[in-house]
């Protein structure tokens, strides 16, 4: 294969209403310029597709306009030039400032990007097509920083009538190996090719690449568009920054009361109590242990006795039964979920002993405290890999049948329960409160 990438010149400055279609035609068809033809892939810089459909702000702080136009902030920092923000736009795109521009346009006014680029993409390819009977692919380019690389390269952000991603898996290479995950991002590689004929500053706002014949679509069928190139959210596993990763981890941490069938893998449990063994602890101490409940049977005879206990407790407070049944009903959730855990605090050898209450009191509000971090760990490494939990403080009220059922050595001191499993359905977002609600002020 040989390609030819040609520039085409000569592009008068695009306005809003424009023509962008017959601009484009009259300029790649006049003299000199290399023409239309079928097969070729006319790729277009996003900026003149968003000034020829109005995307333009002016007289507004870019700041602000970032802001609007980014959908979730993937990282986000303070330097020499202010502030610099990494977002994800609606269109699913991660871009510096979520794609709103201030270069090539009149001081004071923005670029945002284009409405919908696949649509942008059609348009024009109809409109190519309709003033040179050619059938050409078309490509929305926008430039873009890379994770882990340096520097910036265009990519694809809409398309048409072009194959975007060419699938290789289940084909074999010339050693015959086979290739499993292989998928070129054909609509990228046009896009970079291109930008190297453009350039920054030339104003040149379009090239034809010429030699991909084999890739551009037939007339009526404009492909799914470059919105194929946008990996799934479900699918990032570089979704944040790492700060921005700690924070959303926290707020993700949701008690969740209903869970679907699906299973929780052991080694999803045991990851969570691996980050749960990093927290604070006194004199260097190990204070916890976490009892995997994994059997149905153990899990039911170990609940059908609590429940038992709670019940006899509530009548002796002189309770009658249906207020005894709205307070066991709160449990309901530890015989559904998928996985159970039982935290436990284990002071052991660790604590120091005193001759008076007061500092006795203080040694065990020290590992008591450092439990509750470690089950913090564990429920916060369980939501940002995706499970939901529930910590039911039940066992507390119950600790002999628990250690009992459980076979647990007596120093161990079961500290609620934590129930694990997929929800049913996603919690909505945590809005953290004011921290003035909370704060005191000396």
């Amino acid at each position: 294969m040989s390609l030819t990438a040609l520039p085409v010149r000569g592009v008068p400055e695009v306005r809003p209403g424009d023509d962008l279609a017959a601009l484009l035609v009259a300029a790649a068809t006049s003299e000199e310029a290399p023409g239309l033809e079928d097969g070729d892939v006319v790729v277009v810089t996003s900026k003149v597709v968003s000034k020829a459909e109005g995307r333009l702000v002016r007289g507004r702080a870019r700041d602000e306009v970032v802001d609007e136009q980014t959908e979730q902030v993937v990282a986000a920092w303070h330097g020499p030039r202010g502030r610099t923000v990494i977002g994800r736009t609606r269109h699913g795109l991660v871009l510096a400032a979520a794609g709103v521009d201030a270069s090539n346009v009149e001081p004071g006014t923005l670029v945002l990007l284009p409405e919908d680029p696949d649509a942008s993409a059609r348009r024009l390819r109809t409109g190519i097509r309709a003033l040179t009977g050619a059938n050409v692919g078309v490509v929305v380019s926008d430039t873009m920083g890379r994770a882990w690389r340096v520097g910036q390269t265009d990519a694809a952000i809409g398309a048409a009538g072009l194959v975007v991603l060419e699938d290789l898996r289940g084909t074999s290479d010339r050693h015959g190996n086979r290739l499993d995950v292989t998928v070129r991002a054909v609509g990228d590689e046009i896009a970079g090719l291109a930008e190297l004929v453009a350039g920054k500053t030339s104003g040149v706002p379009a090239v034809v690449v010429r030699g991909l014949e084999s890739y551009v679509l037939p007339v009526r069928d404009d492909g799914p568009g470059a919105a194929t190139l946008v990996r799934p959210h479900h699918e990032d596993r570089f979704r944040l920054g790492t700060a921005e990763a700690m924070a959303a981890a926290v707020l993700a941490r949701r008690t969740v009361r209903t869970f679907s069938d699906r299973p929780v893998p052991r080694d999803a449990v045991l990851r969570a109590v691996a980050a749960a063994a990093t927290a604070p602890a006194p004199h260097g101490t190990t204070p916890w242990r976490f009892v995997l409940v994994e059997t149905t049977h153990a899990r039911e005879q170990l609940l059908a006795a609590m429940r038992e206990q709670w019940v006899a407790d509530l009548r002796g407070d002189g309770l009658n039964d249906e207020v005894i049944a709205r307070h066991i009903r709160r449990g309901d959730l530890l015989w559904k979920a998928p996985a159970l855990v039982v935290p436990c605090l284990a002071p052991g050898d660790g604590a120091d002993t005193y001759a008076d209450e007061r500092r006795s009191s203080a040694e065990r509000s020290m590992f008591v405290l450092s439990m509750g971090a470690a089950t913090e760990n564990l429920l916060v490494n369980l939501a940002a890999d995706g499970w939901g939990t529930a910590w039911i403080g039940s066992s507390l009220f119950c600790p002999d049948v628990v250690r009992d059922h459980l076979a647990l050595p007596r120093e161990l001191e079961p500290m609620g329960m934590v129930a694990i499993g997929h929800p049913a359905r996603q919690p909505a977002p945590r809005i953290p409160p004011p921290a003035s609600g909370v704060v005191l002020l000396r």
